[in-house]
């Protein structure tokens, strides 16, 4: 039995194969699952956040799973993540934090095997139909300027004024056409989260 309770769940690719007039070969790709949830504490302020700290940790298998799933991939293949989330009106910002930071990283991790680097994220209140950009970097070694990016979501009816939309994004490459320096993908040794 899941702890969220799940109104629905979107999946979707973003597959890059001409960039400014130039092949991209292989392409680049990215995942973005995200998870329309109804939010426990709508409406009303509660000091011990648990509830939600408890559904971050099963979305973060959740949705991670299912991003490296839609690639394609293996786990060990990701090489980006990132996390992000939307509280409707009657949530509070802190609903999205606790959601997304005190557990969510760990199973997110295991769904693409290691994760050194800190996941990036971002938190936003906001209505039905807003976008929701979730922050992206290499999963192993934050230096891996290539791997600075983010992958825009947005659902037409989501969130609701009691929900709260959680996104998580999975890519299997960098940005198309990388050119501004910095370590390398395959330089990362990935034993500190940065390098």
């Amino acid at each position: 039995m899941t702890k969220a309770k799940i109104r629905k769940i979107v999946t979707l690719v973003e597959e890059t194969r001409k960039e400014i007039g130039q092949d991209i070969s292989p392409p680049t790709r990215r995942a973005a699952a995200v998870a329309v949830i109804e939010n426990p504490f709508a409406g009303h302020y509660r000091e011990d956040l648990e509830d939600l700290m408890a559904i971050g940790e099963e979305l973060g298998g959740i949705l991670g799973r299912r991003c490296v799933e839609a690639l394609g991939i293996e786990p060990r293949q990701a090489e980006s993540y990132g996390k992000a989330a939307m509280v409707g009106e009657n949530g509070e910002l802190e609903h999205a934090a606790a959601i997304l930071h005190p557990r969510l990283g760990k199973p997110l991790r295991a769904a693409v095997e290691k994760g050194a680097a800190l996941v990036p994220s971002s938190k936003k209140m906001g209505s039905m139909g807003q976008p929701l950009d979730v922050p992206l970097g290499h999963k192993d070694a934050a230096y891996v300027r290539s791997h600075f990016d983010g992958m825009e979501v947005r659902i037409n009816d989501a969130p609701r004024a009691n929900e709260i939309m959680v996104a998580i994004s999975v890519t299997d490459s960098g940005r198309p056409l990388p050119r501004v320096g910095g370590l390398k993908a395959e330089e990362a040794k990935g034993e500190d989260g940065l390098r």
